[in-house]
């Protein structure tokens, strides 16, 4: 259902910024399996963490699901103990291709987990109790003045003992260490077939979009809105992914 990300391989004589439409939806498997180190991995344990955190009969929130991969995941990993999972993203055309994947999950999966998705704003979007919540390289495209708010909103919602899964893009107050890593992660880019073309104006087309943050300023983000403790769990180069305890 996926095809190869070549969206960049031509020079553009204006570079605009970068949005998950029709185009990017259709290659997006291949785009963030070439383009983020770690990701398979990511995603599989995502499965393995709600696993061990889902509550049963509780509500798990997917935000910015993107075509469902994390949701894919939990449901092949959580036990049937009565959760339910509402993915969410803002981008139609994601959530188009999202459904039509879980669709094609369903026919696979002998004993299936409720889920819905729905198109919305996760920044207004109304937060019910959950044990679970997934931001999976959702946050570093929410404006920088609403994300705080967003934690705040998300911790009020968790259950006792709920947990968020936060996986983010990191930027390094160590020049040495991001000019380091960055290099590595272009690298990592080239070995999985991108030209420098591509490289280049993706880069022009995604840097107005996503802006990415240290891991100092996630962990201090995540107490002031109230967690009572955060660890790093995964990196890979400059990507990152954490657990948050309510």
């Amino acid at each position: 259902m996926s095809e190869v990300d070549n969206l960049f391989a031509n020079p553009f004589g204006k570079v605009n910024d970068f949005t998950f439409d029709h185009a990017v939806a259709r290659v997006f498997p291949d785009m963030i399996k070439r383009s983020v180190p770690g990701y398979p991995t990511i995603i599989e344990s995502i499965g393995v963490i709600a696993g061990q955190y889902a509550q049963p009969g509780t509500l798990i929130y997917d935000l910015g699901c993107s075509l469902g991969a994390a949701t894919q995941s939990m449901r092949r990993q959580l036990p049937q103990q009565g959760n339910h999972i509402l993915a969410v993203d803002n981008a139609e055309a994601m959530v188009e291709r999202c459904r039509e994947y879980l669709t094609a999950q369903d026919a696979m999966l002998e004993e299936r987990i409720p889920t819905e998705v729905i198109c919305a704003d996760i920044t207004e979007l109304e937060l019910q109790p959950c044990s679970l919540v997934v931001l999976n390289f959702t946050l570093q495209f929410v404006p920088p003045a609403q994300r705080l708010a967003l934690l705040a909103r998300i911790r009020q919602a968790l259950l006792p003992g709920g947990v968020l899964i936060l996986s983010e893009k990191l930027t390094f107050t160590d020049s040495q260490t991001q000019t380091s890593l960055e290099a590595l992660h272009y690298a990592f880019k080239r070995a999985n077939g991108y030209s420098e073309l591509e490289i280049a104006q993706k880069r022009t087309a995604i840097e107005n979009v996503m802006r990415p943050d240290p891991l100092e300023v996630h962990q201090q983000r995540l107490d002031e809105a109230g967690f009572s403790h955060s660890h790093l769990w995964f990196q890979c180069l400059n990507f990152c992914s954490m657990i948050a305890h309510a």
